[in-house]
C-alpha cells in the first residue's frame, strides 16, 4: 500500500495555489475549480477549496501537523520566513530524538512542520 494524496483544506484556492507554488518552488496544476495539486516526490499535495469546487461547506484547517522533509533546512527556513506563513517558529529546533525542525501555520490555519531530511527519525 502506498500513500498517494494528502488533502489540505483551504478557503481561497487562488491564494493557496500562489502560496504553495512559492513554498514548493513549482507551479503545480489546477485539476478542478477548487483543487490545485502539487507533486511532492510522488505524493500529491492537494489544496482543496470546497466552496470553489461547488460543495456546500467551508474549509476547516487540519487539526494536526503535516510534516515535510526538506534538504537544506537552514536555507528553507530563511526563505519560509519571507513567504507569508501566519505563524512560524523563530528558530530551528533540535529535538531529543535528533530531528531538526521548525513549525509554521499556513495562511489558511493549517499546522505544518518542516524537518531536516538528514535527521528524520522514523522510529527505528
Amino acid at each position: 500500500m502506498k500513500l498517494f494524496r494528502i488533502i489540505l483544506p483551504v478557503s481561497d484556492i487562488e491564494a493557496a495555489a500562489r502560496f504553495y507554488a512559492a513554498v514548493f518552488e513549482q507551479a503545480g496544476q489546477r485539476v478542478g475549480a477548487g483543487r490545485h495539486y502539487f507533486d511532492c516526490d510522488g505524493v500529491i499535495f492537494a489544496c482543496f477549496d470546497p466552496r470553489a469546487d461547488g460543495d456546500l461547506f467551508d474549509a476547516r484547517p487540519n487539526p494536526d501537523h503535516l510534516y515535510f522533509a526538506v534538504e537544506n533546512i537552514e536555507a528553507f527556513f530563511a526563505r519560509a520566513r519571507q513567504l507569508g506563513f501566519s505563524e512560524i517558529d523563530t528558530q530551528i529546533k533540535t529535538w531529543p530524538w535528533g530531528e531538526r525542525s521548525f513549525y509554521a501555520v499556513d495562511p489558511f490555519g493549517n499546522p505544518l512542520c518542516f524537518v531536516d531530511q538528514q535527521t528524520i527519525f522514523s522510529g527505528r
